[in-house]
């Protein structure tokens, strides 16, 4: 049997009961979480953004930690998806739409989170009524709408193009424009805070190309849970090749990754260097146990990747969640750490809202000046991470999501 043959949905038994009881009672679980979510963010509305340890001191929080994070995760899909068409490469054995599909996903939940961290909807129109277009706040605005309709358009494309509606060079067109777009809004998104002068850990050249690179990261592996988890339901079938081939690559992303955060960490560590500070805070400081889970874990996933007798699936979808779950403490550790350490000496203004803690008097509150969200915060979002599940389950469920043989 041919590759390709191998890697189409079989019609047999296994692809018909994808569909049924364990995935209806997924999409129950998913939607209780969503409306869980939404009555967690209507308590934060009524109460306002006082109910969250954010302050003035740490004015961005888990919202925006997530808001990174997925859309680090959104790129995966959408590039190992395009990249072959727009190059005349060989693809990943037909997981193109359901990639875009999770990519699509993971983007609705970054703006999410946006909005979230907004305090009122009514924000979002004084954000386009009122915008400075000037700030980079505004280009990532822009830009992660754009994306989020390129992605929409490329898997109505991609459809359209297996239907025989749609011709292979304008597939490659929307393909090329795609790409270009999933790099544009990491950089924007880096943009943000590596513009930002009053911020030691965020003021740095290098922010933009490490995003890209933490995005891929995060994103193939991503790809690559989703695939092997639909392939043991039953839902595709994949011949193991393109299998080892993404995760080839997921190695291969890793490992630059972690060679941009040496470089960083190497150039602000080195005696005489304006970072000391922040590679102590990273290395031995409160920010360590996030450093050294991402470190030790893109480690072993990059072990997983280039060891040929360590590619089993059990190894491979350890090995993806161990870089997700590092790519996510880099994003805590940006965050965090961006507000820890001002290049501005100037005292603020001093008020209880100023810190974390500030019920616990004046030797309490600079105790912990290191944010940590509260169970209002953990519990909104796990309510928009299980509207994420609920997209991806209702879209495998009723969209033609299932590779076919034009699909490669």
């Amino acid at each position: 049997m041919s590759e390709n043959n191998q890697a189409t949905t079989s019609p047999q038994a296994p692809a018909a009961r994808f569909g049924g009881k364990g995935l209806n009672i997924g999409i129950a679980v998913a939607a209780v979480a969503t409306v869980a979510g939404i009555a967690l963010w209507v308590v934060q509305l009524s109460g306002g953004l006082v109910q969250t340890n954010m302050r003035n001191f740490d004015s961005w929080g888990l919202y925006i930690t997530m808001f990174m994070f997925l859309v680090g995760l959104s790129a995966g899909g959408l590039i190992i998806s395009s990249v072959p068409r727009a190059f005349g490469m060989q693809g990943f054995g037909g997981i193109s739409k359901v990639a875009v599909w999770t990519s699509i996903c993971c983007t609705v939940l970054a703006i999410g989170f946006v909005v979230v961290d907004l305090g009122q909807p009514m924000r979002l129109w004084e954000l386009f009524a009122y915008s400075n277009l000037g700030s980079p706040l505004m280009w990532d605005i822009i830009v992660l709408g754009t994306y989020l309709i390129l992605s929409v358009v490329y898997l109505w494309a991609t459809l359209r193009a297996e239907a025989g509606k749609v011709s292979a060079t304008a597939l490659r067109v929307v393909s090329v424009i795609a790409l270009v777009c999933a790099v544009l809004v990491h950089s924007v998104t880096a943009w943000i805070f590596g513009l930002q002068q009053a911020h030691e850990f965020w003021h740095t050249a290098l922010l933009a190309p490490w995003f890209v690179s933490s995005a891929l990261v995060c994103g193939v592996a991503l790809v690559l849970v989703v695939v092997i988890a639909l392939r043991r339901a039953g839902y595709m079938e994949l011949d193991q090749a393109n299998v080892v081939k993404l995760v080839k690559m997921l190695g291969a992303f890793v490992l630059v990754d972690l060679y941009f955060f040496g470089c960083d960490l190497l150039t602000s560590a080195f005696p005489g260097g304006s970072g000391a500070e922040v590679a102590a805070m990273l290395t031995s400081g409160p920010l360590a146990p996030f450093f050294w889970v991402e470190v030790v874990g893109c480690a072993l996933c990059a072990v997983v990747c280039f060891v040929p007798k360590l590619r089993t699936n059990p190894l491979i979808v350890a090995a993806s969640l161990l870089a997700i779950v590092g790519i996510f403490c880099k994003r805590v550790q940006l965050l965090v750490g961006g507000f820890q350490l001002p290049n501005l000496d100037y005292a603020g203004v001093m008020t209880p809202y100023t810190v974390t803690d500030w019920t616990a008097g004046m030797t309490g509150a600079y105790q912990g000046m290191v944010y940590f969200p509260t169970p209002l915060e953990f519990g909104l979002v796990l309510g928009v991470v299980g509207l994420g599940a609920l997209m991806l389950l209702v879209g495998l469920k009723y969209l033609p999501l299932k590779p076919t043989e034009a699909s490669h």
